[in-house]
């Protein structure tokens, strides 16, 4: 019998550890089976420039997965049972459950309402393709003279209403923000921040909390009136129940605990990658849910599996947090690079050689999700006859 490895979710984490176990396992002694309930892989930064009305390719999983032994199955998580080691998965023909000997959790994030009144009913997002194809076609009936309102202050948020109003100069953009828009940013990347709002003619609302959306727009805490014909939430993310649920240690927001190695900290057969994971970095605090996190969690995820299961010494990836890279539209950016603290350094890059470096981003990562495993599979690590215990055999 092979070793079942399962990867759940085929985002950024997702994807690329599927394609990366794929180049560096034996088909003969190991099964990698992806779920995944979309047929594509998405390229989830991207997503407000979907809204705003950009045609972006497709990227099919069955044909990124094609010749490097990884099995695609198109199916909706729904349950994980961690005592069991099974997987509760619906598609078309109903449920099924799938077993695991390892498993990876990567089922990322979705947009997070903190309870507020409305969201779930009135509010447009953009944390998943089809949310953010809705907001397109809202955008679309509204044709010009419309108003969008963004709520939240943070990278989401920006992109969104810099990219509407660049993308629909007749419509009306507005943006709430809690807080100070752009205030973790270093002085000249806050300047530059703020002079492209004005720009664009983006109405900023700074200190404003939204306490309640509505059909016809949204409500502050202090009783102020907001009218939009298309409200965005862009105020956070939050990851699915399911871990919560399946009998893994999470923390508070049902991230999986996980410890150095990204394995779960209850059940280390289990590791977590990507937005799924609580994850401390090297500064002593956790990593926030995004795609540069996503990379160094999955790179020490499947170092992890492949030392743990063939018996090969465990490289320890960094995790250092280095900075943000900000579109501000399709010709503007902010690259803020941070200190070992996380703290935004009074230098940054901006304006076009910001967006040159964006985009440069954004074509190498959707290039190498397009080639999980560079090529031919290696496949030169065989089964250890006795897997070690977790602890053992860590590089420094």
């Amino acid at each position: 019998m092979r070793h079942r490895i399962t990867v759940l979710g085929a985002g950024y984490a997702g994807t690329s550890a599927a394609g990366y176990l794929a180049r560096h396992l034996h088909t003969d002694d190991f099964e990698i089976t992806v779920v995944s309930a979309a047929p594509d892989f998405v390229e989830r930064i991207r997503m407000h420039q979907l809204a705003a009305g950009q045609d972006l390719r497709r990227h099919g999983l069955a044909e990124m997965f094609a010749g490097t032994g990884i099995r695609l199955r198109l199916a909706r998580v729904t349950a994980v049972d961690a005592g069991e080691r099974t997987v509760t998965v619906t598609d078309g023909g109903g449920a099924d459950r799938i077993g695991y000997d390892t498993l990876l959790y990567a089922l990322g994030s979705t947009v997070a309402d903190h309870g507020v009144p409305g969201v779930a009913e009135h509010a447009f997002h953009v944390a998943e393709r089809p949310a953010a194809l809705r907001l397109r076609q809202r955008l679309d009936e509204l044709g010009e003279g419309g108003t969008v309102l963004v709520v939240g202050g943070n990278l989401t948020a920006i992109e969104v209403a810099t990219e509407i109003a660049e993308s629909r100069p007749g419509l009306r953009v507005a943006l709430t923000t809690s807080g100070e828009l752009g205030g973790w940013l270093g002085p000249k990347g806050r300047r530059h921040l703020l002079r492209a709002f004005d720009r664009f003619g983006i109405a900023v609302h700074e200190h404003t909390t939204i306490e309640r959306v509505e059909e016809t727009g949204a409500i502050a805490a202090d009783g102020a009136a907001f009218a939009a014909d298309a409200t965005v939430w862009a105020a956070g993310f939050t990851v699915h129940p399911i871990a919560a649920a399946s009998g893994l240690d999470v923390e508070d927001d049902g991230r999986i605990t996980v410890d150095r190695m990204m394995r779960s900290v209850s059940h280390p057969e289990v590791y977590a990658a990507g937005d799924s994971a609580y994850a401390i970095g090297e500064n002593g605090q956790p990593l926030p849910m995004s795609c540069a996190s996503a990379g160094f969690t999955r790179m020490q995820a499947t170092a992890a599996i492949i030392g743990d299961l063939t018996g090969h010494k465990i490289s320890k990836v960094s995790l250092a947090y280095l900075g943000n890279c900000i579109s501000l539209g399709g010709k503007d950016a902010i690259v803020q690079f941070v200190d070992g603290d996380a703290r935004s350094r009074s230098w940054s890059l901006r304006g076009r050689p910001a967006a040159r470096v964006k985009a440069a981003v954004l074509k190498g990562t959707v290039w190498n999700m397009n080639n999980p495993t560079y090529g031919l599979p290696t496949r030169r690590h065989r089964k250890a006859v006795a897997p070690r215990r977790p602890a053992e055999l860590v590089a420094d």
